[in-house]
């Protein structure tokens, strides 16, 4: 019960990290529905890609016991991971409407 709320609590920073993300930068932002997708695909691509190095849910609460330090490095990399994904997605994007204009 308490893995699953630590990912939906991932997913949830992932999306404030990419709608501040849009705030700071406006020239990358996709608006607060665009932003919010991106920061939810990212922060679970990220859950999932950490949870192979030691940082999955699981392992933070391993024993009952809740491990803060690896639970403040989660919280940290999917913040980072939603600012991080919506750079990546407007260099996609700018990519794709390249090659659709020549």
């Amino acid at each position: 019960m308490i893995a699953s709320f630590i990912s939906l609590a991932s997913i949830f920073i992932g999306i404030i990290g990419a709608n501040i993300t849009g705030i700071i930068f406006k020239k990358y932002s996709f608006g607060l529905t665009g932003n919010t997708i991106i920061g939810v695909f990212g922060s679970v691509f990220l859950v999932k890609l950490l949870g192979r190095f030691g940082l999955d849910p699981k392992l933070i609460i391993q024993s009952e016991i809740i491990n803060y330090s690896l639970l403040t490095l989660n919280f940290f990399f999917s913040l980072l991971s939603g600012a991080i994904t919506v750079f990546f997605s407007f260099k996609l994007k700018k990519i794709i409407t390249k090659n659709n204009g020549e």
